[in-house]
């Protein structure tokens, strides 16, 4: 028997037993939920009738026939071509995908960014995404992009998702709320949180303003890197994920839905909350993660590890070992290594690294990287610490030193990260970057035992 539903309530499912209020936890856990007793079929999939007088509908995120298959199935109020009509395209300026190249731009270089400042302009989840690199093609769906998000409004009767990719949001200051058809996720600095490919959701603002980083994956989807001889613990944990539990709108509004598509935007028009699943199982699904729960491991005797030991998540690419993306974490932890110069050395990488801050200092550059920032690493170009970190890395007293109040990230990919336009001519780069290195000193001398 139906209850009576307030139509203007997101009506959301009781936390299992044992877990965090609204979540569910584990990493790419088969999970099941319900915001109404008996809405989930049990035994099967798609019954001749639904309670409810609900509507079967498979979400599939990976092929059929891949393995494992990724999908969710959703018991909604109604099937998604009821969410679906018309579409015109629309233009959103400041959201780029790849191949966008510049002829105008020179994206071979060092680059550092002050945080991209907020405006009078109200700005919502959409109007409010600025993006600074692009890498590999969204239409042969291998590569990324990274942007910046500034977000002073709620979305109201709004509602998105990306054909393209998934989004790893990154907040760095603020608080959102993401309510997608699978559930609530809110989210905070220190947290990330995954948006698969497909999910629809809609963007409130908890607390404002709320600025952070998106790194969209056009890609194989993120997952949990492989340990090698780390083992089964440390890092990050898959209990540490919490997946939403089921939440569900029966809202009869004007609403607009707005996806993004081969890297175009197109709009339509519907008259209710796609918000609408009321029921759901499967292994697809969004989820948060909180940083601090990360568990860094390292050097304990001598010399410096590559940085990859600090992978929270990687996107995997055709090549074996070589990521489409990895997700790094440089947070607080414990320096105990001898006779080791303990911040990042100096290198060129085939892989393009691109930083942010999300609060505190950096070892390697403790000056002008600062939280809300971000740098950019390009494939074979040198970098490194600045020469008051060389300095005092290589003079200091080396005890054990706990490294804290800093919590920085790495989007590092196998393909060049090109700056658009906005991120070359817009956004508050610091022109004097370069210099950081152009004071360290020729300390050879060709006499032997020299340091």
């Amino acid at each position: 028997m139906n209850r009576p539903i307030d139509p203007h309530k997101l009506v959301q499912a009781a936390s299992p037993t044992g877990t965090t209020e609204g979540y569910m936890p584990g990493f790419g856990n088969d999970f099941e939920t319900e915001a109404l007793p008996g809405a989930l079929p049990q035994g099967m999939n798609s019954p001749q009738k639904c309670n409810y007088g609900l509507y079967g509908e498979q979400l599939s995120g990976t092929a059929f026939t891949a393995h494992p298959p990724e999908r969710t199935w959703t018991y909604r109020i109604r099937p998604s071509v009821k969410h679906s009509a018309r579409y015109e395209k629309i233009d959103l300026p400041h959201w780029k995908s790849a191949p966008n190249v510049d002829p105008d731009v020179i994206s071979l270089g060092q680059y550092r960014w002050d945080p991209v400042p907020y405006s009078e302009e109200k700005l919502t989840w959409l109007t409010g995404m600025r993006t600074m690199t692009t890498a590999g093609d969204v239409n042969t769906q291998v590569g990324m992009a990274t942007h910046v998000y500034l977000v002073t409004e709620s979305m109201q009767d709004e509602y998105f998702y990306s054909a393209d990719s998934e989004l790893l949001v990154v907040p760095q200051e603020g608080r959102l709320r993401f309510a997608t058809e699978l559930g609530i996720i809110d989210l905070e600095p220190k947290e990330i949180a995954i948006l698969p490919r497909g999910l629809v959701y809609r963007v409130e603002v908890l607390e404002g303003p709320a600025r952070g980083f998106v790194c969209e994956n056009y890609g194989q989807k993120f997952e949990l890197p492989a340990r090698g001889p780390i083992g089964a613990n440390a890092m990050a944990n898959p209990r540490d994920f919490k997946a939403p539990v089921a939440a569900f709108e029966d809202r009869e509004t004007p609403s607009t839905l707005t996806i993004k598509w081969c890297g175009q935007f197109h709009q339509t028009k519907i008259g209710q909350s796609p918000l609408d699943v009321v029921a759901w199982h499967g292994n697809y699904a969004p989820y948060k993660y909180d940083l601090r729960a990360y568990c860094p491991v390292g050097a304990i005797l001598f010399d410096h590890p590559d940085p990859s030991i600090f992978t929270v998540l990687t996107a995997p690419s055709g090549v074996p070992g070589t990521a489409n993306i990895d997700f790094v974490l440089f947070r607080e932890r414990w320096m105990v290594a001898e006779n080791t110069f303990r911040p990042p050395w100096y290198h060129k990488n085939i892989m393009s690294e691109l930083m942010g801050n999300i609060y505190g200092q950096y070892d390697a550059k403790p000056q002008g990287f600062v939280p809300g920032g971000m740098s950019l690493h390009n494939m074979m170009l040198p970098h490194g610490p600045d020469k008051n970190a060389f300095e005092g890395a290589s003079n200091s007293n080396l005890g054990p030193e706990k490294l804290e109040n800093t919590m920085s990230f790495m989007f590092e990919t196998r393909f060049p990260q090109h700056l658009t336009a906005f991120a070359a001519k817009e956004a508050p780069l610091q022109d004097d970057y370069i210099d950081c290195w152009s004071d360290i000193e020729k300390k050879f001398d060709g006499t032997p035992g020299t340091k």
